[in-house]
């Protein structure tokens, strides 16, 4: 059975051999399923030679974003390896941290990046091609239980010391699925992976999803502002589907070069990885960019999605995530794990069968991460009337002023509406009158100009005095993990 499950490229091969189903932009190289398929069973067959069958042995990369990626992480599925994808932007101690936490036997790296030193066979991706003996393939048996890890993720480390999420086969196809079934995808949508394929939402998101449904996915080396709206324009490449971090969105939008019939060839934009702010889905909307913000984390990936095809309802909504997919159950719970009343704002929960069973060689942090087979997300949010989901902020990054509690990301989403500031940040610091209080770091737009006065006066006027930052920082930038979030730990709160 989960040889079917789990190995769509297999099924495609035979039922459609010919179609288009991965192409490199910057090469314009292009892998049929046939192609796609023969080469997965090439590097499987060489990883059961290298390493046994179903051995669970580490294969991990430090390289940008490209196909082979993609290769390999199936071919490890096949041989019963464990796909281990580094991200090239730590720094060498932080990788060789990793390195010793995951044991890897094998490691594809690029040519610009220096592995650090590790007992481990170093390979280059691009020689991924010629391994093996051509039409060689991996056999059926070689594969692991598909409940068993296949790939590890290490999270981005918004908090810190970045943790290993073992995903299984079961999780990566139930994730899929979800999100398939909430952002209107077949075997005809044509993605873009901008997103890195060291995080959740490039490896899973934007690539699995389409290889999954039959559908094709572009590979680019990253995000790239002025090539992602000129490809998204093209009408040649047909992009149907988009992923991105709001930021991302952002940017899109603040470019010289954007406008929005560029995007108009786009079935669905998907954002997720942070809150969206209403201000954003409401313009994009209008615009005539039909942009649904999601919820999913490494841990449990795809869970929540919006009412695509009521555009109006999508507008009415904007700020929510959406509503549970097909195989998610959820609960908002207060801080001694009852449920709170609908309205409140409480931590979110999920369980499904695309939750991870844990954080790898973690045991401690794993249990603390559950409740029975409930994953405590850390996310606080609350649920409307209507079933719709808002992801109020991290739990963590809530800081109680006077008494009052306050969720940063309500005060970010007000400054979003000010079409000068590019990106925004609020913490909160210590208080000795208040406890704590806000601080807000404000990068202005290129060109545009923007007080401190006048960032406090806008806040002033749509929120609570308790949640006013007590104090602006105008700064050139705010520091960001590979896939966009920010990494509020390293403000400063002094």
């Amino acid at each position: 059975m989960s040889a079917v499950l789990v190995d769509s490229i297999r099924t495609y091969a035979k039922s459609m051999p010919a179609r288009l189903a991965v192409g490199c932009t910057e090469s314009g190289r292009r892998w049929s399923w046939a192609e796609l398929d023969a080469a997965i069973d090439r590097a499987a067959a060489w990883l059961v030679d290298r390493l046994g069958a179903s051995s669970g042995a580490r294969v991990a990369t430090l390289t940008r974003n490209h196909p082979n990626m993609l290769v390999l992480q199936w071919a490890c599925a096949r041989a019963g390896a464990v796909f281990v994808p580094y991200n090239w932007r730590l720094a060498p101690a932080e990788i060789a941290a990793l390195m010793a936490d995951a044991a890897p036997s094998l490691i594809f790296h690029d040519t610009e990046f220096t592995v650090p030193d590790y007992p481990a066979e170093k390979l280059l991706l691009a020689d991924l091609e010629t391994l093996g003996t051509p039409g060689t393939r991996a056999p059926a048996a070689a594969r692991r239980d598909w409940e068993l890890p296949s790939t590890l993720l290490y999270t981005s480390g918004t908090s810190g010391r970045p943790k290993g999420v073992m995903i299984s086969e079961a999780n990566a196809f139930w994730g899929a699925t979800n999100f398939a079934l909430g952002s209107l995808v077949s075997y005809e949508s044509v993605f873009l992976c901008d997103m890195p394929l060291f995080h959740t939402a490039g490896l899973f998101a934007a690539a699995r999803v389409p290889v999954q449904t039959g559908g094709t996915v572009w590979i680019s080396p990253g995000f790239d502002p002025a090539r992602t709206l000129a490809r998204m324009a093209d009408r040649d490449l047909g992009i149907t589907h988009y992923f991105s971090v709001p930021q991302m969105a952002t940017t899109l939008w603040q470019h010289g070069d954007f406008t929005p019939e560029k995007l108009h060839g786009l079935k669905l934009y998907v954002t997720g990885g942070a809150p969206n702010p209403k201000a954003q889905v409401e313009r994009f909307a209008r615009a005539g960019i039909r942009f649904s913000d999601g919820f999913g984390m490494s841990e449990t990936c795809s869970n929540f999605a919006m009412p695509v095809l009521d555009v109006e309802r999508l507008i009415a909504k904007a700020g929510s995530c959406g509503q549970p997919l097909m195989a998610v159950e959820t609960r908002i719970v207060d801080d001694a794990g009852a449920d709170v009343a609908q309205g409140e704002t409480g931590e979110l929960w999920i369980r499904g069968p695309s939750v991870t069973k844990g954080y790898w060689n973690q045991p401690e942090l794993t249990a603390k991460a559950f409740a029975g087979d409930w994953f405590k997300t850390g996310d606080a949010a609350l649920m409307d009337a209507d079933g719709f989901y808002y992801l109020v902020d991290r739990k963590k990054d809530m800081y109680i002023s006077g008494g009052e509690n306050v969720y940063p990301a309500e005060v970010e989403a007000a400054l979003a509406e000010l079409p000068e500031i590019a990106e925004v940040a609020v913490i909160g610091v210590p208080s000795e009158r208040w406890g704590e209080v806000g601080r807000a770091f404000v990068i202005v737009r290129e060109g545009m100009a923007l007080s401190a006065e006048q960032v406090l006066a806008h806040c002033a006027a749509r929120l609570a005095k308790f949640k006013v930052p007590a104090s602006v920082v105008l700064t050139d930038s705010i520091p960001r993990t590979a896939s966009g979030k920010v990494q509020k730990h390293l403000l400063p709160r002094d």
